[in-house]
């Protein structure tokens, strides 16, 4: 009776032991798919927030443009001293053809807590594309987590597919990875690049 009972705490002892290494190796192995941030190469995770109209908007709906994600805040210095730039860039690239997308937007996630300012500082600074999206959260944004944001300007270039082609690209850097980008003339005739 008691080997009986002995085999039956050790079976479940065992079984346990394997329940439990199973959970540790799933979260081992999540935490390697998701716990950083998008790399080159990568699709980028989908942002779904209210938009300045206070609907719904997906970065997904972009897919087919050259996406800027550009996170940033109504009181961050840095992003407003920059902010005139990517206006410029944004009127430049906007109607360009990309070897997999049509035209280049941006994609802008605040990270400000106050509704009013943010709306406010778009309008300042005229930040024109339609794409603006907050959800009042601050540091607690629901993209910067999953993005893993730990500062502001941030920002990534998503191809047509939606396939991250470079992190935190600014100023130049921005307007040289848009060229490597921009469709060839000679591409519709030869079918090449």
């Amino acid at each position: 009776m008691q080997v009986k009972f002995i085999r039956k705490i050790t079976n479940l002892k065992t079984k346990r032991m394997k329940y439990v290494v199973t959970i540790i190796m799933l979260i081992i192995s999540a935490g390697n798919h998701f716990g950083q941030s998008p790399e080159v190469g990568q699709e980028a995770p989908e942002i779904i927030m209210k938009s300045l109209d206070g609907k719904e908007l997906r970065l997904s709906s972009l897919k087919g443009q050259v996406v800027l994600i550009d996170f940033w805040a109504s009181w961050c210095l840095p992003c407003r001293k920059e902010n005139p730039l990517l206006v410029s860039t944004y009127h430049k690239y906007k109607d360009e053809s990309f070897k997999n997308g049509e035209g280049f937007t941006i994609f802008s996630v605040s990270m400000d807590m106050n509704q009013t300012a943010w709306k406010n500082a778009i309008k300042k600074v005229k930040l024109e594309w339609p794409n603006h999206v907050c959800d009042s959260k601050g540091w607690k944004n629901e993209a910067a987590l999953l993005y893993k944001i730990k500062g502001v300007p941030y920002s990534y270039l998503i191809d047509g597919d939606g396939i991250v082609v470079a992190t935190n690209p600014r100023g130049e850097k921005l307007e040289s990875e848009l060229r490597k980008l921009k469709k060839k003339w000679y591409t519709d005739f030869f079918g090449k690049d």
